[in-house]
């Protein structure tokens, strides 16, 4: 991989906060890519709790494409699978 590219961060704010932190690269990308980074103490909703729009808005978030064709079922697919 070229040294001047990088692989794509989901949570660009936690991926900086954590390398202000002393953190690798490497390792603030991988926790910033984790399912619902950013989200402190397990409190993040169930998908299916959530609104379609919601679901949409996450969906935006992680960049998953054809989003705005799924119904609520498939955005909770794709945002699993992602």
């Amino acid at each position: 991989m070229d040294k001047d590219k990088r692989p794509q961060i989901k949570n660009e704010e936690q991926y900086e906060a954590l390398k202000d932190k002393g953190y690798s690269k490497e390792k603030a990308a991988r926790i910033a890519n984790t399912q619902l980074s950013g989200e402190k103490g397990g409190k993040a909703s169930n998908y299916e709790d959530r609104t379609k729009e919601e679901l949409y808005e996450q969906a935006k978030k992680v960049g998953i494409d054809g989003r705005s064709n799924m119904n609520k079922d498939e955005l909770i697919k794709a945002l699993r699978s992602n």
